[in-house]
């Protein structure tokens, strides 16, 4: 029986589309420019990572009517900057965001059968879907899904991905003159033809889902081979760990061809206590003042530009059918209602400002604390089976990677529990994943 302690697994997250990002920092640097996108990468493949992954917003989100600047920023294509990156490192996955949603199977599997040639085997592809018709707008069919037909497209698309990855032949002739030959039909696609890129270095690429709601877990559990989770505490990550586990024996899979792996943050410092400062001064620039009334806004549904961040709640209530304020971001909550009166609670516990208070309830830092005591809650929460790592999520972009990788990463190594060098030739032979059988068959009709 071996020894040898459980792997982490690390993947390097490139902020912009989400509310964590500090972009008044003076070391922030451009979310357009391709040096950012190289550094990052590059700081990560020096720290032995498995993959770089890429979010994407199909739509710049709104508020009250105006372009909301404070959380997300224009951003190149996903795959091209994934493409440009593939000439700029050597072993590192290359994970991009694609919505199964306003995209279709063919033209997609196509795109990502490429980047898997072009990087060698490094392609991944994280499915997502879309939600809202204000994000439709941009496309074709617009919000025309309500939220189980989206799932439903999305096990339908990834299936006809695969068959349309898994029909080209191995090798270079075939006799029956049929190079790529699909036929796929289902509730959603029609389509047959011939699929025009050979079978890529890892059969198919790396498929990561996000997914968190009882459809989600269990799209996860019968498609994925990573679950981007939000569950980064110890004992909510361990529930949610043997949960979607035990859900794979009843799709026909074992717990090692699904990795679990939460999106957390980090803040350093040369002790406990300097670290827990620079955590908090971090939350409050995520969290300005106009940031923390934006925010308030979506829970009342009220125009709250008169009141004063740094003074006490509204004293009236949210208005619970007004949806609309902001548009792009998912409401927080189906009660404002309930949930203003448990904030005010806790605002008048704590005498707490409005933006205090959204600093108090909204997501802190997951790991805070010297380099040493990093290192030691990451094996803690591997070994202990919370997750088998970690997508990390700095605040700076394009450096937000350097500490960690120069500081916690040897501590990984030493421990044993992190690889020194790649022995991997594909993204999914890094991650101990299973290698893709061939289905037989050329033609199937679903």
């Amino acid at each position: 029986m071996s020894t040898a302690p459980k792997q982490i697994r690390l993947a390097a997250h490139f902020p912009g589309v989400n509310s964590t990002t500090v972009w008044s920092d003076p070391a922030a640097g451009s979310q357009i420019d391709f040096g950012s996108f190289r550094h990052l990468a590059q700081t990560a493949e020096r720290g032995r990572f498995d993959f770089f992954f890429l979010a994407e917003g199909l739509r710049l989100r709104e508020h009250q009517g105006r372009i909301f600047d404070l959380d997300v920023v224009g951003r190149p294509d996903t795959l091209t900057v994934l493409s440009a990156l593939a000439a700029v490192t050597t072993h590192l996955g290359l994970a991009g965001t694609l919505s199964s949603t306003f995209n279709e199977p063919y033209e997609l599997a196509r795109q990502l059968a490429s980047l898997d040639h072009l990087s060698a085997g490094r392609a991944a592809w994280n499915v997502v879907t879309s939600s809202d018709a204000f994000t439709g707008e941009n496309f074709r069919r617009g919000g025309y899904l309500d939220h189980a037909d989206r799932y439903e497209r999305a096990a339908a698309f990834v299936r006809t991905a695969r068959e349309l990855w898994d029909s080209p032949l191995d090798g270079a002739a075939d006799p029956d003159g049929a190079i790529g030959a699909f036929r796929h039909r289902d509730r959603f696609f029609d389509i047959e033809g011939e699929f025009s890129v050979p079978r890529s270095p890892q059969g198919h690429p790396v498929v990561i889902q996000a997914g968190d709601s009882e459809q989600g877990r269990e799209f996860a559990a019968a498609a994925a081979d990573i679950i981007f989770s939000r569950h980064g505490g110890l004992e909510e990550g361990r529930a949610f760990y043997a949960d979607v586990k035990a859900r794979l024996a009843r799709h026909g899979r074992s717990p090692d061809e699904l990795l679990i792996m939460p999106g957390v943050t980090f803040v350093l410092g040369a002790t406990a206590e300097e670290a827990a400062e620079r955590a908090r001064r971090i939350r409050y620039q995520q969290v300005s003042g106009p940031g923390a009334i934006n925010f308030l806004e979506q829970v009342w549904g009220r125009d709250l530009s008169g009141y004063d961040p740094d003074g006490p709640l509204p004293d009236i209530d949210p208005d619970p059918d007004n949806a609309s304020i902001t548009r792009g971001r998912v409401r927080h909550t189906a009660d404002p209602l309930a949930l203003a009166r448990r904030w005010r609670a806790i605002a008048e516990a704590g005498k707490l400002s409005i933006r205090d208070l959204i600093v108090e309830v909204t997501a802190r830092q997951t790991f805070v604390g010297t380099p040493a005591q990093v290192a030691a809650a990451l094996h803690e929460h591997v070994r202990t089976d919370a997750c088998d790592g970690f997508i990390l999520v700095p605040h700076l972009t394009p450096g937000g990677l350097d500490d960690f990788v120069e500081k916690v990463v040897p501590l990984l190594q030493e421990r044993g529990v992190l690889r020194t060098e790649y022995t991997g030739g594909t993204l999914r032979e890094n991650l101990g994943l299973p290698a893709v059988p061939r289905r037989a068959g050329a033609e199937r009709v679903a």
